[in-house]
């Protein structure tokens, strides 16, 4: 095949760019292949953890709950193998809440601060610094339960927040900041949930 001067001078100028630059394209074009495999590969891997830690999270939710010993190591595997899925968050309040119903609370409470720390959702992140508050004020740790209460969290759970700091505020015998923090706590529960009423009475015997 023949080229007249002009094709021929932008080939010779492609085949000198190429010798200089030819291998960077390459290379940069095997670094896109190799980037694009391992995106495809860790979207792979995440998505069979899932799916097993799934099974798994089933499996552990239809234990025996007096089987407390079975919980543990289901919930524990969970915890360990599958940290970055969200059953291994859900395994960990699911067992805080046998030990506790067990009266372990130092088992409940560790699972529980691992959720804290740990899970990948918001709302149980929520929930485990609700039930760990609850069991630190039980044991009438209320300075600790109070740091948790005044932690950030899912703005969702606001209401029993507050509520919850109510209740520790009045064992803490600070009734005015307790009757601040119901009436927060009204703001932000559901006008027809069943703790907006309950929190009413607890506001209301406090009186003015």
């Amino acid at each position: 095949m023949s080229y007249d001067l002009e094709e021929q001078e932008q080939l010779d100028e492609f085949k000198a760019w190429w010798k200089s630059y030819g291998k960077l394209v390459i290379n940069a074009i095997f670094a896109l292949i190799v980037a694009y495999a391992a995106i495809q590969s860790w979207k792979y891997y995440q998505n069979n953890q899932s799916v097993e830690a799934s099974t798994q999270f089933q499996e552990l939710i239809v234990t025996d709950e007096k089987d407390l010993k079975a919980i543990q190591e289901k919930s524990a595997a969970l915890m360990s193998k599958f940290s970055a899925t969200p059953y291994a968050g859900r395994a960990a309040l699911y067992a805080a809440k046998a030990n506790y119903l067990a009266s372990d609370n130092k088992s409940a409470k560790s699972q529980l601060d691992w959720a804290i720390k740990n899970a990948k959702e918001t709302s149980i992140t929520a929930l485990a610094g609700l039930q760990l508050a609850n069991i630190l004020a039980e044991e009438k740790d209320y300075e600790g339960a109070l740091k948790l209460l005044n932690a950030p969290h899912d703005t969702g759970f606001d209401g029993l927040f507050a509520d919850l700091k109510g209740d520790v505020l009045v064992s803490l015998g600070k009734t005015a900041e307790a009757r601040v923090a119901y009436q927060q706590a009204l703001l932000k529960l559901d006008s027809q949930g069943k703790y907006r009423g309950l929190t009413q009475k607890k506001l209301e015997a406090l009186g003015e």
